[in-house]
């Protein structure tokens, strides 16, 4: 009964997954030391940092194991062979680790600057930093990207594309996963715990998820480079923008944030005709649901060639 409900409802079964597992397992660090107080003990610190060993479970049991489950119970092996494919699709163009790796940043302190007091505090960024700043964003990878775009953007995007199109099934997706993060804000993880600071919060999650869509599909589904373009933002704002403005307040970062990926999601829209790269024929389906029979391909069908090369068909935005 549970597993058909489930390939009835995939979409709401992931997301009551994803959130009942992330929130239940992040109670513990809530109501510890690092969060209410209300229980005495605190998370032991791993880089510096209790979060890491008080999130990190919460996190990869949420997304990634509700995009692993319902994919299982409704589309079988062959639905856990496609999420897995693109988890490792990392051919794609230099243009877009660049955009990852050094857009992303660049846009985040092009917008910084445009803030009161901005050009004054900014300051060159330290050795220790730099040196830093890659080996970060490994971790970043191995644990926010890993825990999350699994979930968000490998199960559930491809889904909601298809049903509600790119930007409306972006629209739903965003709130959804910055809500997602809602716990987060009684710890000291937030950046603030006012109504403002989430729906600011809220207001980034929708933006990036515009930009991360638009990579995800002009990529060929590539999850490596939708994780990329999240944990830099992560990195560069958690590493490089205090270093680099070490006087400004810790919560410019979500207007810096809005001005950013507005502008990014703005162009993206105009450019791409609200499309944002999205073709439903280039689109990898979940995988057959292991109690419907398959259909035989009809001869001249390029679906085939699209999973294979993972590659937009020419002329797509």
């Amino acid at each position: 009964m549970i597993r058909a409900l489930i390939r009835r409802r995939d979409l709401a079964s992931y997301f009551v997954l994803a959130y009942g597992s992330s929130w239940l397992l992040w109670m513990p660090y809530v109501l510890s030391d690092g969060g209410l107080g209300v229980l005495p003990f605190q998370f032991p610190q791993l880089l510096g940092d209790d979060q890491l060993i008080g999130l990190l479970p919460g996190a990869y049991l949420g997304p990634l194991g509700a995009a692993f489950l319902v994919t299982a119970l409704t589309n079988g092996r062959s639905g856990l062979r496609h999420w897995r494919r693109r988890l490792f699709r990392w051919r794609a163009g230099l243009r877009w680790y660049a955009f990852g790796l050094l857009g992303v940043p660049a846009a985040l302190i092009a917008a910084t600057l445009l803030l009161p007091g901005a050009v004054a505090d900014l300051h060159p960024p330290s050795a220790t930093i730099l040196l830093a700043y890659l080996p970060m964003l490994a971790v970043q990878i191995l644990t926010t990207g890993v825990a999350e775009e699994p979930g968000w953007r490998d199960f559930a995007l491809p889904r909601l594309q298809q049903r509600y199109g790119p930007l409306t099934g972006t629209l739903i997706l965003g709130p959804l996963w910055a809500g997602w993060h809602l716990p987060l804000f009684l710890t000291g993880w937030a950046l603030g715990h006012d109504l403002t600071t989430l729906a600011q919060f809220t207001i980034v999650g929708v933006l990036l998820s515009i930009v991360i869509t638009w990579v995800f599909n002009r990529t060929g589904e590539s999850l490596p480079l939708s994780a990329l373009v999240h944990v830099s933002n992560n990195n560069a704002l958690s590493l490089l923008w205090p270093d680099l403005f070490p006087h400004l307040p810790a919560r410019q970062i979500l207007p810096a944030s809005i001005i950013a990926y507005g502008a990014l999601a703005a162009i993206l829209l105009i450019a791409t005709r609200g499309r944002l790269g999205f073709s439903p024929e280039a689109q990898t389906p979940p995988g057959p649901d292991p109690t419907v029979p398959t259909r035989t391909p009809t001869r001249g069908s390029t679906s085939t060639e699209t999973e294979r090369t993972g590659q937009l068909q020419p002329g797509s935005n």
